[in-house]
């Protein structure tokens, strides 16, 4: 018998869209999770992000988070680096959601030809910045005063990781 408690990683699908962007909604709340103040509508978020791989962390009937990923350009050089998105529940951190996530979307990633993934967090952000580190991403380094945000100005720490096997 399957554990009810155990996290499940799985394809997002349109239908889940409503619980995605309600921890869309609790990280951007945070003031540290992004650049962007409100979540899209579905149909602009879809248009942003790359088909696949798209997915959500599920556990005894809840969507627990989601990660995506974004093409960097639109420029056919780029084709094969992208910029992730992960995001967890508050209810749900600490239980390896977020790592569980990162490391299925580098899998699929790597089968669908992507080469780099980079991520921008901001610097206080280190449960994120811990995160990306755990699931071989590196520091690059920090773009200072890259944007404003809720009227400051943001540094943003630069991560990647490449692909060992493309």
């Amino acid at each position: 018998m399957a554990d009810p408690d155990r996290t499940v990683i799985e394809a997002m699908r349109a239908e889940d869209w409503t619980d995605v962007a309600v921890i869309y909604r609790q990280g951007l709340d945070t003031g540290d999770a992004s650049f962007e103040t409100e979540v899209p509508a579905y149909e602009e978020w879809d248009r942003e992000h790359l088909a696949a791989p798209r997915l959500v962390a599920c556990a005894g009937g809840r969507l627990l988070g989601w990660a995506a990923l974004s093409p960097v350009s639109g420029r056919c050089v780029y084709g094969g680096v992208a910029e992730d998105s992960v995001y967890v529940d508050p209810t749900a951190t600490g239980r390896g959601v977020g790592t569980a996530l990162l490391t299925e979307l580098v899998a699929q990633a790597e089968q669908a030809g992507i080469w780099t993934i980079q991520a921008g967090v901001f610097p206080e952000n280190r449960v994120s910045i811990a995160l990306h580190q755990r699931c071989g991403f590196r520091v690059v380094g920090v773009r200072e005063r890259l944007g404003r945000h809720h009227g400051r100005w943001r540094d943003v720490v630069l991560l990647e990781r490449r692909s060992e096997v493309i």
